[in-house]
């Protein structure tokens, strides 16, 4: 079960880059998923193979892939939150104890040799499904292991241990197939499992305080989810560049266990010491990123990334030979690593506190989105067409993508202070109400002088964007045509609640467009009113 397959680089080069090693929770839950992500890569890299033995179709083979990266897409916004809303530390021991159990029953089965290419997908849908449901939660629970002054160097420490066991867990996939037979590799990953949960047993410092108000209800949860993925551009931007790429890189990890073995006439130790080359690329472009970065910037560094996959794919499409496959693994390895750092960076860079476990869902969401369609796709033409002009097509694409994508810009929330700015006032209340009464109607009455009524609009419609990314809808605007320059802002919202959150999770760059509203108020600022629906009414 991979714990954390989203690596989370930092953007920069750390003043101290081994300094989280120092908090002991970091260094040891650190250390327990490297072990168990490489256990993992072990597990993906033996079930592409075993699919070759049970039924060597293109279509087939690219189907595990497909099946590994489906549950991200399917649940990867519901497990978001359940990152925000729930005890991180419990949701992960339960995911990890389910997909330990999964594991042993993949491998008994292959064992028994009681497994069919359906079977084994469908359980390796349902262990995929139990670490996507872990995924939100690990990328966001790494503030809880170190201090706010070490976050960047954890979340880069956390990315080369990723890069680590996808260097080291494909190759011992191969030996161990070879050696010990096919069922090895999923019995090693339930054992790397068992580390991981031990941390998380052993770990408690680091807990998220009681919360003065009750967890968001779960539909809720995941709708303020959607909508502040609608109305963030800085993640909009970010998804859609991501979309982009996965789409095209898919291709060549659903076809390698082809390349390996139809196109070259290799075993399992080469289909596993090519996963381990690119995995060894990535750890090797991850040390120059920081100057590439610096160079080219997050754009054009993404742009030389696509390049590079795009000749990756043309080399796999090509290759005949061990030796050009394994440059051809470098370079996508190198190229990998160069895209999702910048990806990843950005979109970490665009979310409040308050959703990060959603927004990184949205983000893994559309980038096993779009490794699942690839894979599918590129699975088809290589059955339809041919092994190699699928990478041919595939390279195209990725070609293709770097002008076609330019517009949307990257990392453009690096600037901006996503804390909470805390200046909403408290509501005034005449008695008590429940969290859970609702919707809420909240009305804000501006006086505007006639001669500033277009600016007044014009600022206005920008805040729109700001109430509906905290949970606001049926946001609108509206003129008093009895009473010149009065106007009424209003918004509604699910529950009181949920209101109460929204004054949590307006943040300090948001003031500023609040603030150019409110300077064309004449007396002061608006009068805000809260309006709850009544009870009983359809």
């Amino acid at each position: 079960m991979t714990s954390t397959p989203v690596p989370l680089p930092s953007p920069s080069i750390p003043a101290a880059p081994l300094s989280p090693f120092k908090e002991r929770a970091f260094a040891v839950v650190w250390t327990a998923t490297v072990i168990s992500n490489i256990g993992s890569w072990m597990q993906n890299a033996a079930g592409g193979w075993l699919m070759i033995s049970l039924n060597p179709d293109p279509g087939m083979v690219a189907m595990v892939q497909v099946a590994t990266a489906l549950p991200m897409f399917l649940i990867g916004l519901p497990a978001g939150a359940l990152a925000d809303i729930f005890d991180r530390r419990r949701l992960l021991l339960s995911m990890e104890i389910l997909g330990t159990l999964l594991t042993m029953a993949i491998a008994l089965l292959v064992a028994l040799h009681r497994v069919t290419p359906s079977l084994l997908l469908v359980l390796t849908f349902l262990s995929s499904a139990a670490a996507a449901l872990a995924v939100p939660a690990w990328q966001a629970v790494v503030p809880q292991l170190v201090g706010r002054d070490k976050l960047p160097q954890a979340i880069a420490l956390n990315s080369v241990g990723i890069n680590i066991s996808r260097a080291i867990g494909p190759a011992l996939a191969g030996l161990n197939i070879a050696y010990w037979g096919i069922a090895a590799p999923f019995w090693l990953n339930a054992i790397s499992n068992l580390g991981v949960i031990g941390a998380l047993f052993w770990w408690r410092a680091g807990m998220v305080s009681a919360r003065q108000l009750p967890p968001e209800r779960f539909g809720t949860a995941v709708v303020v989810g959607l909508r502040h993925w609608r109305y963030n551009p800085h993640l909009r931007a970010t998804l859609t560049r991501a979309a982009g790429f996965f789409l095209f890189a898919s291709a060549y990890w659903a076809l390698l266990p082809l390349v390996a073995h139809d196109q070259i006439s290799g075993g399992p130790e080469l289909y596993g010491l090519l996963l381990g080359a690119i995995g060894a690329g990535a750890i090797a472009g991850s040390f120059g990123l920081p100057r590439l970065k610096a160079l080219l910037g997050p754009d054009r560094l993404v742009a030389l990334g696509s390049a590079g996959t795009a000749l990756a794919l043309v080399l796999f499409g090509s290759a005949h030979q061990p030796a050009l496959a394994f440059a051809a693994s470098i370079v996508a390895g190198v190229s990998w690593i160069t895209v999702l750092a910048v990806l990843n960076v950005s979109a970490q860079l665009a979310l409040p506190g308050w959703v990060r476990g959603r927004g990184l869902a949205a983000y893994a969401v559309v980038m096993f989105g779009a490794l699942t369609l690839g894979s599918w796709v590129w699975g088809e033409v290589s059955s339809l067409i041919n092994l190699s002009v699928a990478h041919y097509i595939a390279a195209a694409g990725a070609l293709a993508g770097i002008p076609l994508l330019r517009r949307w810009k990257l990392q453009t929330g690096a600037g901006l202070d996503l804390t909470p700015s805390m200046h909403w006032p408290d509501p005034v209340l005449a008695a008590t109400v429940g969290t859970d009464c609702g919707p809420v109607l909240v009305t804000l009455e501006y006086r505007i002088a006639p001669e500033n009524r277009d600016e007044f609009f014009a600022a206005i419609e920008r805040l729109a964007a700001v109430r509906k990314r905290v949970g606001a809808y049926h946001w609108g605007v509206f003129e008093d045509v009895a009473d010149e320059g009065r106007w009424l802002e209003t918004f509604m919202i699910d529950s009181w609640g949920d209101h109460l959150r929204q004054h949590d999770r307006v943040t300090n760059a948001d003031r500023p467009l609040e603030d150019a509203v409110r300077k064309f108020n004449m007396g002061g600022p608006p009068i805000i009113s809260h309006f709850i629906a009544a009870p009983g009414l359809p």
